[in-house]
């Protein structure tokens, strides 16, 4: 069994992510949940190793000699394209692969708030996803910048590791960069950015002080920039971004996040009625109140409610309110909705009945 007929199953059945480990046979991720491949046979160490060894070019394979740690991309003809990590673990190499759909898929397609729309019209500024792994951030941030490239005149250069969509220019111009193959890092590729003209600049994620700062000051300048942070929702985003920096420059960031965050984005996959899975999405916008608590920063904690509260006015969203909405459309079970909630009791007294205009979901 060799690694694109591992492929070419994995796809059959509906996953989304191939592990492959030593010892095991090939298993995949369908609806969350992780199964092997039926009448797979176990893969020794050996063939594992041969796998990962094939899909990387003769550069990747320094660099794994290098760090065990490889992120890279892999096409199978006629199937579609793979992000790819191989890695060491106890000795010996295993590879996960996230099928990368080949379509672009738009907002509506995605059943994404409406609201996100205001996103991709903005002109400048800072818009954050964030997300734990595999909860879709790369999928929306795409479809944002698809929205952008249907509907705006613009340059759009995007800094991946690795590249993952692929974009055909349609009214705007779009440059992808991969790190590691057409520049050495994020931080060397943002540095050069300011100075290719861009109006739209995408970075495949946010991960130190430095990076962050150039981001910053591209969105300061004014520059539309899109990235994502593995935190799992606003207020945690708002707390990582502060804590890259030094407590006597904290104030100092926090003004200036003030000033140029237009939203952060954070999602979450909900298993869906009769398969697959639906988004639950938190929205925060940066207006109001809002703004003044990002400012403040013993004020964080008030960010939720105001999230909640922003509904008709702002159109701000909480995990909850979106995770109702789903449910009051038929798209996922009770058991779904509390298990992902963030906070169970609060959601029970809707569901009893106790709700206000804060629950209805705009139309």
């Amino acid at each position: 069994m060799d690694i694109d007929t591992i492929c070419r199953a994995a796809v059959a059945l509906g996953a989304s992510d191939i592990h492959l480990k030593a010892n095991l046979p090939p298993l995949v991720r369908v609806n969350g949940d992780i199964l092997p491949i039926p009448k797979a046979p176990r893969m020794p160490a050996e063939l594992v190793g041969k796998m990962a060894w094939d899909v990387m070019s003769p550069i990747q394979r320094e660099l794994f000699k290098e760090s065990n740690d490889l992120d890279m991309a892999y096409q199978v003809k006629d199937l579609g394209r793979f992000r790819v990590n191989a890695f060491r673990q106890r000795g010996v190499i295993g590879m996960v692969l996230r099928l990368i759909p080949s379509d672009v898929k738009t907002l509506d397609e995605l059943m994404l708030p409406r609201t996100l729309k205001r996103v991709a019209e903005a002109q400048r500024g800072l818009v954050l996803l964030t997300g734990a792994t595999g909860s879709g951030k790369s999928t929306t941030l795409a479809a944002l910048i698809e929205e952008i490239n249907r509907t705006q005149q613009s340059h759009i250069l995007t800094i991946e590791d690795p590249i993952e969509f692929t974009f055909r220019d349609k009214r705007s111009v779009i440059n992808q960069r991969e790190v590691g193959t057409d520049t050495k890092s994020f931080l060397a590729a943002l540095r050069s950015a300011l100075r290719q003209d861009p109006d739209v600049i995408l970075v495949g994620e946010l991960r130190d002080k430095d990076t962050m700062e150039i981001a910053l000051s591209a969105a300061e300048t004014g520059h539309l920039v899109l990235a994502t942070l593995h935190t799992i929702n606003a207020t945690e985003a708002l707390e990582r971004i502060v804590g890259f920096f030094e407590p006597h420059h904290q104030a100092q960031i926090r003004n200036v996040l003030s000033g140029v965050l237009v939203s952060i984005i954070s999602q979450r996959l909900v298993p869906k009625k009769g398969g697959g899975r639906v988004a639950a999405i938190e929205v925060l916008y940066n207006q109001g109140a809002i703004t003044e608590c990002i400012t403040d920063g013993f004020r964080t904690k008030e960010i939720p409610d105001l999230i909640r509260k922003g509904v008709s006015q702002y159109g701000t969203q909480t995990f909850d309110q979106s995770l109702f909405w789903s449910y009051q459309k038929g798209l996922i079970e009770l058991d779904e909705m509390m298990r992902y909630s963030s906070n169970p009791d609060d959601l029970q007294l809707r569901m009893n009945g106790i709700a206000d205009e804060d629950w209805v979901e705009p139309t």
